[in-house]
């Protein structure tokens, strides 16, 4: 009986979520609670779950709210404007050139583990470059979404934090070892970007001469509606423009190098290091009690919704596994499958990530199957960290070409295209990406 409601309560919350009848806070803080009063247990024993989950993904969420507000900071405060500015300067007359540093512009504006920013602060600035030179504007956000989904390995990005709460360890040293792998991938990605340049500019030379005059009139029509070289063309509308002194920049740096480098020691909690580091760059930057709360006010939405989605995970997983159906379902799988499948699912699952994107959203994937594959392998010595290694680095490439991803909508929004032939152009290349990254994960036996 604790099997089928504990299936019950996974199949409802992954409809619920694929419909989008309901919103994941929705879903995960009611489902659970009416699907354990179904099974018998009493209000104070669903109590005891909502505590225990609550504790469980508490440290997880704070930390979230604290780092977004701490990297929107620096964003707005144009820490990153310096090297973002210097990468158009260098590329903008050599096509083949322009992808590789999109690739790099877009790792630099996905620090603070936001699509929609990053979304927001790249498409803008580079898509005028992209109709200049007439590239592909589905190669930028191919470019884009993919680094993006690189540096959502981060320990603030939202795949990384929300498996660490499903197995209760602190994000920050999960990350540890997937630094290789993003390193990996990025050198993966700059060498698709020269590729894909070099194929966009053959493309354009082989065609120049049969449509030489009309391809003139999109340039001139390109060049007179927006200057890439501009500032305004890459600096999001709804964040001031901040006229910063040598001596800010300088200030602002050493604060988030500093960041780097405890974060790197471990000698204090994520959460903290962050609630620290973003009221010492307040402090020192000179931001006044108003200018405080308007920051606050812009940025309190991009912080919060993670959290609140986290904080009602946590009700999700504290029914699921104090409960005992989590066991209780994990224990069927056991039974049904073969044992030489059952333990390796969870790196049969890696490999298919990038499809399951398509059909499971993020919380689905993590908060749903996630915990019952960890639960399934227990039986092998599987360790917790290596199921979490293979499901996350095995989808997380995909992250941005999913249906199910708002900042997909937002970028495809910005570049006016269409999603179907989005995917199209960009599944393949997200996909061998993702095997790509599995190969070298099993190659240095992270799973």
């Amino acid at each position: 009986m604790l099997s089928l409601l504990g299936l019950t309560l996974v199949l409802s919350c992954v409809i619920l979520l694929l419909t989008g009848k309901m919103s994941p806070l929705i879903t995960f803080s009611t489902i659970p609670i009416i699907i354990a009063l179904i099974a018998g247990f009493s209000p104070s024993e669903v109590r005891v779950f909502f505590t225990a989950g609550l504790t469980q993904v508490t440290p997880i969420a704070v930390m979230f709210i604290f780092a977004i507000l701490f990297f929107s900071f620096m964003q707005e405060r144009g820490l990153f404007e310096p090297l973002i500015k210097s990468i158009i300067g260098a590329t903008i007359h050599r096509p083949a050139a322009v992808p590789m540093a999109t690739v790099v512009i877009a790792t630099i504006a996905h620090i603070d583990g936001s699509g929609a920013s990053t979304f927001l602060i790249c498409l803008p600035a580079l898509l005028p470059i992209y109709e200049r030179l007439r590239l592909s504007p589905y190669l930028l956000l191919l470019l884009v979404s993919a680094s993006a989904s690189v540096m959502n390995m981060l320990p603030w990005g939202g795949p990384l934090g929300r498996a660490a709460s499903v197995i209760k360890s602190d994000p920050t040293e999960l990350w540890y070892a997937l630094i290789p792998i993003q390193i990996s991938a990025l050198f993966i990605l700059l060498i698709v970007a020269y590729v894909l340049g070099h194929r966009e500019g053959a493309h354009l030379s082989s065609s120049s001469s049969s449509s030489s005059s009309s391809l003139k009139r999109k340039e001139g029509e390109a060049t007179h509606t927006s200057d890439p070289s501009s500032e305004e063309s890459h600096i999001p509308v709804d964040q001031p423009d901040y006229s910063l002194s040598d001596t800010y920049w300088w200030i602002n740096l050493g604060i988030t190098l500093g960041v780097i480098i405890v974060l790197f020691s471990g000698i204090f909690p994520s959460a903290l290091v962050f609630m620290m580091a973003l009221s010492i760059a307040l402090i020192l930057n000179k931001i006044t009690v108003s200018e405080q709360r308007e920051f606050l006010s812009r940025n309190a939405w991009n912080a919060l919704q993670m959290a609140m989605i986290i904080f009602a995970a946590g009700v999700f997983l504290g029914v699921l596994k104090e409960s005992k159906m989590l066991h209780a379902l994990a224990e069927s799988l056991i039974y049904l499958l073969p044992e030489n499948v059952l333990a390796h699912i969870h790196i049969i699952i890696g490999f298919l990530g990038v499809p399951f994107e398509l059909i499971l959203n993020t919380d689905a994937y993590y908060f749903a199957l996630l915990p019952i594959v960890e639960q399934a392998v227990q039986p092998y010595s599987v360790s917790s960290h290596s199921v979490v290694y293979a499901m996350l680095i095995g989808n997380i490439i995909g992250t941005f070409v999913s249906p199910f991803s708002p900042a997909l909508w937002l970028g495809l929004g910005l570049t006016k295209l269409e999603i179907g032939p989005y995917i199209r152009y960009a599944f393949v290349w997200i996909w061998c990406l993702s095997i790509a990254l599995m190969s070298i994960a099993w190659a240095i036996g992270l799973f």
